[in-house]
């Protein structure tokens, strides 16, 4: 009988979704608790399968090819959707207070160390996350934080913070391109971040704005700002980061302002309180609100 989908191996495509999120073959190995030898025997059977290469091999790691990168979008949108699925079909636990869906950057880089500091408050509140970078996925959920275009003040609605934006990479990568002027960066290797859920701002957006034309250097797309930050600290390229999330990164001198020219955001951070929200999620929106 024909099988009703066309599918690698599942349990191949999870180690090269784990190998392809991390750019690393260990890291993926210690993550699924296998070794990396079963990790590469895992993505060179796919890429047998598939008839094409998933990964450039280089000394310093790897990197992946532009077949790997739409593998990878395509595998984290069927994941995050299978998992924003369960999350609905499952029972919240009756200890939830409040829950609040985010993307894996605002949660990682924003929201989670803003709910340590919010428990040092009100340690008696519980705090769900639902992450995903999935568009239109709402779950079951109290709040959500979006990254879109200004809301009309309606009720429900609440601004948290709107970022410039920079162009940030490694002392590395400024030192081996002499990166000094945006003609510099014009012609030095780019992370292109695109995702559907949060609309960032392409590097062609940020050019034009500041009054220059698109770039012409060597480019690397991913569709997770995560990742892309990972790239950008391996000096695999220059990256926009929005000031207001990174803000850690610079201060410890893994990534550095590689020009003086930046532009504001044209969208905000806003937090949306849906009806379902009780009263411990509404402590939290004004904890979050004064605190942003």
């Amino acid at each position: 009988m024909q099988r009703p989908y066309d599918l690698s191996s599942i349990n191949a495509l999870i180690c090269f979704e784990a190998a392809a999120r991390n750019l690393s073959f260990k890291t993926a190995a210690q993550e699924m608790n296998v070794t990396p030898a079963a990790i590469s025997h895992q993505i060179k059977a796919l890429e047998t399968d598939l008839g094409i290469s998933l990964f450039t091999r280089r000394n310093r790691g790897v990197e992946l090819t532009e077949k790997g990168a739409y593998l990878l979008f395509a595998l984290q949108r069927g994941f995050e959707t299978i998992s924003d699925t369960i999350t609905q079909l499952r029972d919240q636990p009756e200890t939830v207070d409040v829950t609040i869906r985010t993307t894996t950057a605002v949660s990682s880089l924003w929201l989670t160390p803003k709910i340590s500091a919010f428990w040092r408050f009100y340690p008696n509140i519980t705090v769900s996350q639902i992450v995903s970078d999935v568009p239109g996925m709402t779950g079951r959920c109290d709040l959500s934080i979006h990254y879109s275009n200004p809301y009309d003040g309606s009720e429900g609605y609440h601004k948290l913070f709107q970022d410039n934006i920079i162009a940030v990479g490694t002392p590395t990568l400024q030192a081996e391109h002499n990166i000094q002027t945006i003609e510099d960066l014009l012609h030095a290797p780019l992370i292109h971040v695109h995702n559907d859920e949060s609309g960032w701002t392409s590097w062609s957006d940020w050019f034009a704005q500041l009054g220059y034309h698109a770039p012409k250097g060597r480019s690397f797309h991913l569709n997770n700002y995560m990742i892309a930050l990972q790239a950008a600290q391996e000096d695999v390229g220059a990256m926009l980061g929005w000031d207001g999330l990174i803000g850690p990164f610079l201060e410890d001198g893994r990534l550095v302002r590689l020009v003086t020219q930046n532009m504001p955001s044209p969208m905000e951070f806003y937090l949306q309180v849906h009806p379902r929200a009780s009263e411990k999620a509404r402590i939290f929106v004004d904890w979050l609100v004064e605190t942003a």
